[in-house]
């Protein structure tokens, strides 16, 4: 049985576990409490093949942490009347007009629903990933070697267009690149760079001094280097036996020096300091100063599950996400009687490829960011980090 003091020193020692066995090469963490911050700590190095101790503010690649941030700018399109989940999808970008879906065999079929903004939001619009190996339409993902795609969103837009869908728009949660499809739309309808519109609408008001789509060269000495599989294609193919601190190379996939790099379902660089910023914000809506980014019920809007019974639990493959519903945003408990380690109904959040990870919890009053750099980890650094932070409330 844990002591009081083992217990405070939990998710410390979980995060040091991790790093010592080799799953991963460092992890950091914050958690926020009642508005203060509770828990805090660093396990590990940025490299321990080259003995390279963590620098100060470490810089991390959020991948799918990106799209929160970028749901939440489509939501503030939304309050001002420029975009409605009732949208389609065609009326912002006309190549997506007349989708097919691809069945049985490679046959393709025209589509018979209309994909609507909505569907980007909750991953309902028949959008693929290549790495879904169950999917039919992720093996056309996987040809067009799609995370390729250099230069500018609107090219790799034009590539996903040429695609076909999984399923009819609606009839299906499967996660995707519908976050990159719904940055573009931002794009078309405020006539700037996805760029220019996360400075200006978040980094800008929230004071971040360390997030964007680009790392200044002065900061690059502060980038974490990444582990794991760097073929996103098999990201969820593991390999027999321990998990390998194995060095990735993503430098071409995830350019932290291209201006013209701008992505809506990856892409963005953080610290674990601005993201708690980020992820306050979209917990309340507001800035550090208070100001009122989105409104009240936006917020509650944003972080309500939108997906149907029968279309849970939530699954990649074979990966499930027991008791989660999923909302504009992340996902959010509906029943944590399904639920695989401690929560509380409506606890939400998203996660990350490379095993970044952040959760708010509006019962407990909670706020929880964790770093750390291994792309297609089979070891899951956050229901452990998740359970060791209940395990530690009084």
């Amino acid at each position: 049985m844990a002591s009081g003091l083992m217990r405070l020193q939990m998710l410390e020692r979980v995060a040091t576990q991790h790093c010592a066995i080799g799953n991963f090469a460092s992890v950091e963490w914050l958690v926020v409490r009642d508005g203060r911050q509770w828990l805090r700590g660093r396990a590990g190095m940025a490299d321990p093949h080259k003995s390279v101790a963590l620098p100060d503010k470490p810089i991390y690649r959020l991948y799918s942490m990106t799209k929160p941030v970028i749901s939440a700018i489509a939501m503030m399109l939304v309050e001002e009347g420029i975009l409605h989940l009732y949208d389609p999808v065609s009326n912002w970008l006309p190549a997506f007009a007349s989708p097919q879906i691809i069945g049985a065999g490679g046959r393709l079929t025209s589509a018979k629903k209309t994909m609507l903004v909505e569907h980007l939001f909750t991953h309902c619009s028949g959008l693929s990933y290549g790495f879904l190996r169950d999917c039919k339409a992720a093996v056309r993902y996987r040809m067009t070697r799609l995370r390729n795609t250099a230069g500018p969103l609107a090219g790799m837009i034009d590539e996903i267009a040429k695609l076909p869908l999984a399923f009819e728009p609606g009839s299906q949660w499967r996660y995707s690149v519908a976050t990159d499809v719904l940055a573009r739309i931002v794009e078309v309808a405020l006539g700037k760079s996805i760029q220019a519109i996360v400075a200006e609408r978040i980094t800008s008001p929230l004071g971040l001094e360390d997030t964007g789509f680009m790392v200044p060269e002065a900061s690059r000495n502060r980038l974490m280097p990444v582990f794991g599989n760097d073929n996103l294609d098999d990201l969820m193919v593991y390999p027999q036996g321990r998990q390998q601190l194995t060095p990735a190379d993503v430098a071409a996939t995830y350019p932290a020096d291209d201006p013209d790099f701008g992505r809506g379902g990856y892409g963005m660089f953080s610290t674990l300091d601005d993201y708690r910023v980020i992820a306050e914000f979209l917990a309340t809506g507001r800035s550090p100063s208070g100001e009122a980014l989105l409104g009240r019920k936006t917020v509650d809007l944003i972080w309500t599950n939108r997906i149907a019974a029968e279309l849970l639990p939530l699954k990649m493959d074979e990966f499930v996400i027991p008791g989660y519903g999923f909302s504009l945003a992340g996902r959010v408990m509906l029943d944590p009687g399904k639920a695989w380690g401690m929560t509380s109904p409506g606890e939400c959040g998203w996660s990350g490829a490379a095993s970044t990870w952040f959760m708010v919890d509006p019962r407990e009053k909670l706020v929880a960011v964790v770093m750390s750099q291994y792309l297609g980890s089979k070891v899951s650094l956050a229901d452990d980090m998740r359970n060791a932070i209940y395990a530690m409330l009084d």
